[in-house]
């Protein structure tokens, strides 16, 4: 398998799509969680292109943070022996202090971009996910995910989209790709080596109204009318992925639809959805 992978990976006919992965797992009084990185190849397109250093970054600045500094990374280079330089963390592990509770209704800063960490142009897609779990992962497993619960109430707030605010903005959102539960974004404009997008997110903030969510069980005992609310927010936790992957420059369109499923058009370098 590894020799199969060093020989599609040095072939002079190859679409590379870099994708890393960072996640937040809050459960309202403790930070933490990780997944691993993957890496997608799409062998349906061949373009003539050599590949001799492509990486895809995400850079984060949280609540205490003076600067931005990388969160999840995956590079490859010709010098590294056909293996990945790759490293996953998590999201927000500074957000709050020790012995800090999270505030709902409150925004906490949490600014993330992208860079492009290798040496060849690419552009850009992000994808993010937003799901509420049971609060009660242990090590090694996975929480248990809650999708009756509305994902609209972790706000993750996005920044620099096109037709957004002053319409200025360089990332793209994708309308159809989207959900209550993802967010998929496409950055306009090509990326250079070792250059950085603008970002697309500033705070994060759980909605305060998940005071107001409750369940109620009615039950008769007699002449008595017993009413039990349960908190329905109580106890669980929230989980926000951040997905980034790119695919070099080089019949950029195609190498797109090849690799995402997606169709754009590509003028002057400034990539647009069909």
């Amino acid at each position: 398998m590894m020799k199969r992978m060093r020989k599609f990976l040095r072939s002079p006919k190859t679409t590379v799509t870099a994708f890393v992965l960072a996640v937040l797992l809050l459960l309202f009084s403790s930070i933490g969680g990780t997944r691993a990185a993957l890496t997608y190849f799409s062998e349906t397109y061949a373009s003539r292109v050599q590949m001799s250093n492509i990486g895809v970054t995400l850079m984060e600045k949280g609540q205490h943070d003076e600067k931005f500094k990388p969160v999840s990374k995956r590079d490859y280079n010709d010098a590294s022996n056909g293996t990945w330089n790759e490293n996953t963390g998590a999201l927000l592990e500074g957000m709050l202090e020790e012995d800090e509770e999270l505030i709902p209704g409150r925004k906490y800063k949490e600014e993330l971009k992208v860079q492009n960490t290798g040496d060849i142009r690419q552009y850009v897609r992000v994808s993010i996910y937003k799901y509420w779990t049971d609060g009660k992962a242990e090590k090694g497993k996975e929480p248990v995910k809650k999708p009756e619960l509305d994902p609209k109430l972790i706000e993750l707030n996005l920044v620099n989209i096109a037709g957004q605010d002053s319409g200025s903005g360089k990332w793209l959102l994708d309308q159809g790709a989207s959900t209550k539960e993802r967010t998929v974004l496409y950055y306009s404009d090509v990326l250079d080596a070792q250059k950085e997008t603008d970002p697309f997110t500033d705070t994060v903030r759980i909605d305060d109204n998940i005071a107001t969510k409750v369940t109620q069980t009615v039950t008769q005992k007699g002449e008595y009318t017993n009413i039990k609310t349960t908190y329905d927010y109580d106890g669980i936790g929230f989980c926000v992925e951040a997905k980034v992957d790119a695919v070099q420059d080089h019949n950029a369109a195609d190498a797109i639809w090849s690799a995402w499923g997606r169709r754009v058009s590509i003028d002057n370098e400034t990539l647009s959805l069909e």
